[in-house]
């Protein structure tokens, strides 16, 4: 849905006071992106001296009070916890009798649909997934960087117009993610984005270990041009030695890899093993390169030296 369609004035939610359960790098920024939409920031739960600056920083006056709390004061919830802690946390908040009929309760797992919200559904909650997909830095910069972003939202069907409202409230994008398809989407976007990461700081370290002074200035172009060629071409945007079936250059890779940083070489092999099969699938690699070439991904030899190119 474009954020220029509006849902109609009928379907919007009407302002609400809002609650944040976990003040890690999501719940601050969603609650201060909501603020901006007209609803009012009452309370916020953080138990670390971390996530105690951030709520203060991004929602300021909002006083730090206990989970069962926030509930009490809040018609609409974050649960903005770890995954992991996130199903303990709905049934204690159930079983405590701390869920109000009527309540908005919405959390930010990727990982989770609504059903996760069973316990707080029953005792009377409405159940909402509205999972940003967009990295956090814990500073009011998240605010802006949530325009235009894309949600995964998962709702009951009665609460779908609500929910997607919401998220265009916030300035993003709803995207409906059926319950059973979580779990798949939210894998997508980790290898993505979380692996993405680990690449680019490994790569930055080999560029320092070779005497390149400014790595993140070598890299900011080539990798820009490389993910907007992947967005725009997909599988086409594939260049480099493994594309190109340089068994050579691969082998000479791995040589210095395990010279240099013998930490990396079990993930160089991995992605140059998933870029030569997507390489062959799509016609890029020639065939009769690419014997050799796997051999090398094979093995992981360190066999004849290549130019790098």
């Amino acid at each position: 849905m474009s954020t220029s369609q509006l849902p109609d004035p009928k379907d919007r939610p009407a302002r609400l006071t809002v609650g944040v359960v976990g003040a890690g790098r999501v719940g601050p920024a969603l609650a201060a992106s909501l603020q901006l939409a007209g609803h009012r920031p009452v309370a916020v739960s953080g138990v670390s001296e971390a996530s105690r600056r951030r709520a203060a920083q991004l929602l300021p006056d909002v006083p730090v009070v206990p989970p069962a709390e926030v509930l009490r004061r809040a018609d609409l919830v974050l649960l903005t916890v770890p995954d992991d802690t996130l199903p303990g946390l709905v049934e204690g908040l159930a079983e405590t009798g701390a869920v109000r009929p009527g309540q908005l309760l919405v959390h930010t797992s990727g990982r989770y649909g609504a059903k996760v919200l069973d316990p707080a559904l029953r005792a009377g909650a409405l159940p909402l997934a509205l999972h940003p997909a967009m990295t956090f830095t814990g500073t009011p910069v998240d605010v802006q960087r949530l325009a235009g972003c894309s949600f995964g939202v998962t709702a009951p069907d009665e609460l779908r117009l609500a929910a997607e409202a919401l998220v265009i409230e916030m300035g993003g994008e709803p995207e409906w993610i059926a319950e059973e398809r979580r779990p798949l989407y939210h894998a997508a976007l980790a290898l993505g984005a979380n692996h993405l990461v680990t690449l680019v700081a490994q790569s930055m370290e080999l560029l320092r270990e070779a005497g390149v002074e400014a790595p993140d200035r070598m890299l900011g172009p080539l990798l820009g041009a490389a993910l907007d060629n992947a967005l725009r071409s997909g599988d086409a945007a594939l260049t480099g030695p493994v594309a190109r079936g340089d068994a050579g250059t691969v082998a000479a890779h791995v040589a210095e890899l395990r010279r240099h940083a013998p930490q990396t070489v079990a993930g160089y092999l991995a992605m140059a093993r998933a870029t030569a099969d997507r390489a062959l699938a799509h016609g890029l690699l020639k065939p009769e390169l690419a014997e050799d070439l796997l051999g090398v991904l094979a093995t992981g030899t360190n066999g004849a030296e290549g130019d790098a190119r």
